[in-house]
Formats: structure tokens, C-alpha cells, sequence
């Protein structure tokens, strides 16, 4: 195929990067961070490249031959709903939905809210309350009450989509 023409996958063409490390999710200071908040082994960074500009107007594209990529479908690693353990995808995606989401957050300050608001105490621990029930979600601390009373606008930003 000639450079610049476009296959069957958007023109886009995937390569996994194994070797590729995440020094954000390795230290020892965020490892203890996520082994406090329960998130270690249950989140995990893969990288792969791509061989074209990335154009937001043809996002669908480039999403749906993200997960059509043959380098992809044997390397994407999802964390199973049902065991919890981490899983290949395995098989080709046959629908998609991208949605833009915004980013709007971009200081570190918006975090020492969560400490003036006493929803995460000094050693980074975070604070817990009585259990309640918000379908489908069970509200054990006082971070997850804080988000789910927020304003719908605010819960739309990246950081809330996480």
C-alpha cells in the first residue's frame, strides 16, 4: 500500500509497546497509594503507537480500527467484571461509541480540596462513613458521597470518568 492511502482499518495502523514503563504508576509512593485506596492490580497502563495524525473530527475512525488492529486485539488487556483478574480482549469489537469528554482540571489544586474538606485525611488515607446505597453504587467513604452529590457538569471531566 502506497504511504498515505488509507486501509481497511481508517488508515490508522497500531504497533503494541511492551517495553514501554510508566514511571507514574511505579514508585513506591503511588504503589502505597494504591494499595491504601484498593486500586493496586486493578489499574494498569498499556502503550501503543500509531502510525497517522490524530484528527478529533474522525475520532470514531480512529477508535473502532484502535480495537480492529490485529496488534491490538492480542495485546489489550481488560480487567474482567465478573473474576476481577485481567483478561485479553481476544476478539474484534463490532461497535463503538467516542465521546468527547472534557479536561478541564489541569492544576494538582484541585486535589487539596478533597484535604480542606476533610475527605481525605493528612496521611492520604481516605475518610470512610456509614454505607448507603446509590443504585448500583455502595457509598463507603466520604469520596465517593462527595462525588456522587457533585454537580452532573463537573462529573463529565476526565477526572471524574476515571
Amino acid at each position: 500500500m502506497a504511504t498515505g492511502e488509507l486501509g481497511d482499518l481508517g488508515g490508522y495502523y497500531f504497533r503494541f509497546l511492551p517495553q514501554k514503563t510508566f514511571q507514574s504508576l511505579s514508585s513506591k509512593e503511588i504503589t502505597s497509594r494504591l494499595r491504601q485506596w484498593s486500586m493496586l492490580g486493578r489499574i494498569k497502563a498499556q502503550a501503543f503507537g500509531f502510525d497517522q495524525t490524530f484528527q478529533s473530527y474522525r475520532k470514531d475512525d480512529f477508535v473502532m480500527a484502535f480495537f480492529k488492529d490485529p496488534n491490538v486485539i492480542p495485546n489489550l488487556k481488560l480487567l474482567s467484571d465478573s473474576s476481577g483478574q485481567w483478561i485479553i480482549l481476544g476478539t474484534e469489537v463490532k461497535k463503538i461509541e467516542a465521546i468527547n469528554v472534557p479536561c478541564t482540571q489541569l492544576s494538582m489544586s484541585f486535589f487539596h480540596r478533597l484535604y480542606d474538606e476533610d475527605i481525605v485525611r493528612d496521611s492520604g488515607h481516605i475518610v470512610k462513613c456509614l454505607d448507603s446505597f446509590c443504585d448500583p453504587f455502595l457509598i463507603s467513604d466520604e469520596l465517593r458521597r462527595c462525588s456522587k452529590e457533585s454537580s452532573n457538569q463537573e462529573n463529565t471531566d476526565y477526572l471524574f470518568c476515571l
